[in-house]
Order: structure tokens, then C-alpha cells, then sequence
């Protein structure tokens, strides 16, 4: 927008300084656009666009033009600023010397992201047009980006505003997203994000869980492609859960907690609209899962016996781990009083994992409820010490595990060569706490394939 030189004015009728300045203005001859009404003054700038084009905070602004380009700028009334700005002595007689102006529409917070969206350049995402009788809704269903449940309509001021959540550059590359290897960037994923219904104080979290399940180690395209029940969980730790309101506690694997929701819907269709990981395509699961609409939560930092999983794997703070679950089995164990009892409860479930015959073939993640808690943190029990009597408690006899045995065809071939083998992998067992006051019972999350001929879980800070 060409200013035209000379002096240059942007004011609103609500507003009893620029009232003030009327006759003023009128006086020196300048240029006045008005914000709320086009009836005012001749310039008409209800649309907002000069205002925001400007960076006008607070009218009335005063500006010099010169050449096309502002030389001088003044803001509110202030008689001994607008005579040096103009060169015009004796300016409003009758006027206080000084009045501070009203805040501008342009930033007004209801107003700026729509201002954004129309006026600015900062969204590069491919903008779809919909007709006039096509519902919005059922026009994202028709096209393919939903979960099968409704999302929100990504609007270019959602997306703006989805942004606000980080200091990150809109344009930065988050991760290659498979199965298509597309490069995700932050945008796309605030695009996602709101879809998911999150609010921009989880988008950190969404990128922090985008970058650990594009990660080469996590295998997203091949736990795409199995057939197994599998897709990525995620488990926040930090402050940053309490302070985006997550649920670590009573339902912490269930429904009603908006962030654990949105947080893992947002992963999900991340994988699905950028990176083409669609069910019936490269999704080729039998059964799935309800966890692939959203899988999330938080972990129980407070009266843990465990550190957080995050700092036991190396990363401090805020920071989320993505591990490839498959659903959740339940643990009942109403009691055990000891660790060691306890602890024989928690294996004997773990060792029917997938397959009680099938040893270091699946990874598994145990959530340990706060009164399970309880029993090993009194007895003083930290995570390191619950896995290793874990592991000597799945020590499994080779006898066992062999094709045929108890009379089940499912196991591995004959001639393994050793006596046991251990139900897990190294690092295979991740041990995480989580959940409600009451109750005597925990949760066993199962994985994939483990390690390099499937998934490793991986953990990533949180960035602001």
C-alpha cells in the first residue's frame, strides 16, 4: 500500500484522544484513515490493512511520509512532539499538552491472527479453497485427512496462532516423515496440530514427539508396513506436562485429558497427512489398535520410587520418549506387600508378552501405578533395581521356548544351544510411573520388534 507523502494519520472514533485531535488534524491537512469508521475521514481502513501494515499499536499515530517512506512517528497526543514532527507551532490552544492514545484494533488479540493470515506472508502451506455449499468438515473427511474422526478446519489464523506456541522458524525442517519420506516442517506440523484440537502451548510437545518418531532408530516406516498392532506412544516428562495441564494420574491411559489427547492425535496425523501412513495403504495392520488414534500421557514424577524415564535415558528436563506400543495389558496384584513378591507378579505377566514361547522378540513398556510405587519405593527400589531382579526373574529355560513344547506349535526351532534366554533384550524393558491414587494395579504396554530389526524407543528434548 502506497502512503502518499506528506503527513499521514490513523485514528478510531472510539477513542476520546483521537476526538481530541480531531480539529487538529483537520487544520494541519493530513491524511487520515480511520479504523472504525469509513465515514470519519476520508480514509477507510476498517479492513485493517494500513494499521497492520504500519505496526500501528496505539492511535492516534502521527507519521511523516516522505517519498513513499515513513520518516517520523508519533504516538498519542502530544502537542510539543506533533509541533516538532510537523513543524507547526501553536498546534491545539485549547488542547492538554499531553494525552495518551487508545490501543489499535490491528492488535487486538481476537483480531491479529485473522490480520496475519490475510495481510502477511508468513504461511507457505498449500491453501485449499472450498466451495460455498461444501461443508467444512465434510470436506476434510472427503479428502482424506482425518482419523475418522472430525478435526478442526486448519485455517491460516489457527495455524497462525498455533505457531505462537514456539520460538521455532515455521520454515525449519522437524523431521522426514515416512512411509512417502516427505520433510516436515514446523508449520506443517501446527497445521496437524491443530487439527488434533491441541492449544499452542502443547506444539513443543508435538515437535519434540515429531522429531523422535522420524528419527532412522524408531523405524516409523516398518511399523507402519507390519501387520502387528503397533504405533507410537508417547511419555512426556518434565515440567512443561504440568504446565500444558497434561494427566499423569487418575486415567492417565484413557480418555478426558485434552493434551494427552490432542498431543498424540497430532503425531498421528502428522504420519498420516505428510507422510502418507494411511490404513488400507502402507498401514497394513490386522487389528490395530485404539492407541493409533492417540496414544499419550505423562509421567508421574511426584512420589515416584523411579527417576524420570527421560533422565534415566540421558535427556533432563522437559522431553518426550516415543516407544512403539500395542496396547495395554492389565496387572492385578492386590497383595503383594514386597518388592520381591511384587516383582514375581510384574514378570510372570510381562513374560506372555506377545507370546510366553517367544524370547527378546518384542519390547514392552511397564507402567508401575503409584501403589505398586509405593511398595518399591519404601523399600527403597529404584528402576535399575526393579529391571535387573526383573531380568533374573526372565531368565526363560530354552526347554521351554522350543517349537512344540507344552504343545504349541509357536516357538523358536530347535537346537537354540543355550539353557535360558531372557524375555527382553537389552533395553528392551522401559519402566515408566504413572496413574491414580487407588488401585493395586499396573499396566504392561507391548512393543515390536525389538532393536535393529524393529524399533528402538527414542527420547528428545523439548524445545521451546
Amino acid at each position: 500500500m502506497q502512503l502518499p507523502d506528506g503527513l499521514v494519520a490513523v485514528v478510531k472514533r472510539d477513542c476520546p484522544t483521537c476526538l481530541l485531535v480531531e480539529p487538529v488534524l483537520r487544520d494541519l491537512g493530513a491524511a487520515v484513515w480511520c479504523q472504525d469508521d469509513p465515514d470519519w475521514f476520508d480514509g477507510d481502513d476498517t479492513g485493517l490493512e494500513l494499521s497492520y501494515r504500519l505496526g500501528v499499536e496505539t492511535v492516534p499515530t502521527l507519521l511523516r511520509v516522505e517519498g513513499g517512506r515513513e520518516t517520523g512517528r508519533v504516538v498519542g497526543w502530544s502537542r510539543e512532539q506533533w509541533e516538532a514532527l510537523t513543524g507547526v507551532a501553536g498546534l491545539g490552544p485549547g488542547l492538554p499538552d499531553h494525552r495518551p492514545g487508545c490501543g489499535s484494533l490491528s492488535v487486538d488479540p481476537s483480531r491479529v491472527d485473522d490480520l496475519e493470515a490475510r495481510y502477511g506472508d508468513g504461511l507457505v502451506s498449500r491453501r485449499v479453497e472450498l466451495a460455498d455449499l461444501e461443508d467444512e468438515h465434510e470436506a476434510l473427511f472427503d479428502r482424506g485427512w482425518t482419523d475418522g474422526l472430525p478435526v478442526v478446519p486448519p485455517t491460516p489464523s489457527r495455524v497462525l496462532r498455533m505457531l505462537r506456541g514456539t520460538s521455532r522458524d515455521p520454515r525449519e525442517v522437524v523431521g522426514v516423515v515416512p512411509p512417502d519420506l516427505v520433510e516436515c516442517t514446523v508449520e506443517k506440523v501446527a497445521v496437524n496440530a491443530v487439527m488434533a484440537g491441541c492449544l499452542p502451548e502443547y506444539l513443543p510437545v508435538v515437535l519434540a514427539a515429531v522429531e523422535a518418531a522420524c528419527a532412522e532408530e524408531f523405524a516409523l516406516h516398518g511399523l507402519l508396513a507390519t501387520t502387528y498392532f503397533s504405533g507410537p506412544l508417547v511419555v512426556v516428562n518434565g515440567a512443561v506436562a504440568l504446565r500444558i495441564g497434561m494427566n499423569s494420574g487418575v486415567n492417565a491411559l484413557g480418555q478426558g485429558n485434552r493434551a494427552n489427547a490432542t498431543i498424540g492425535r497430532a503425531l498421528q496425523l502428522v504420519v498420516r497427512n505428510v507422510g502418507g501412513g494411511r490404513p488400507g495403504e502402507v498401514d497394513r495392520a490386522t487389528l490395530g489398535s485404539p492407541g493409533k488414534y492417540t496414544a499419550c500421557f505423562a509421567e508421574r514424577e511426584e512420589d515416584s520410587p523411579f527417576a524420570p524415564l527421560a533422565a534415566d535415558r540421558g535427556v533432563r528436563g522437559d522431553a518426550v520418549t516415543v516407544f512403539a506400543g500395542s496396547g495395554v495389558q492389565p496387572v492385578v496384584d492386590q497383595l503383594s506387600r514386597d518388592p520381591e513378591s511384587l516383582a514375581r507378579s510384574l514378570a510372570a505377566c510381562l513374560r506372555v508378552n506377545a507370546h510366553p514361547k517367544l524370547p527378546m522378540a518384542f519390547d514392552a513398556m511397564l507402567v508401575v501405578s503409584p501403589e505398586h510405587g509405593r511398595v518399591f519405593r519404601e523399600a527403597g527400589w529404584d528402576r535399575a533395581r526393579l529391571l535387573a531382579e526383573l531380568d533374573g526373574l526372565l531368565q526363560l529355560p530354552a526347554g521351554e521356548l522350543v517349537r512344540g513344547a507344552g504343545g504349541m506349535a509357536e516357538g523358536l526351532p530347535p537346537g537354540v544351544g543355550v539353557e535360558q534366554l531372557p524375555k527382553f533384550r537389552p533395553g528392551g524393558l522401559l519402566v515408566a510411573h504413572a496413574g491414580g491414587d487407588a488401585g493395586l494395579f499396573s499396566a504392561i504396554i507391548g512393543g515390536w520388534v525389538s532393536g535393529e530389526t524393529g524399533s528402538v524407543p527414542v527420547t528428545r528434548e523439548v524445545r521451546g
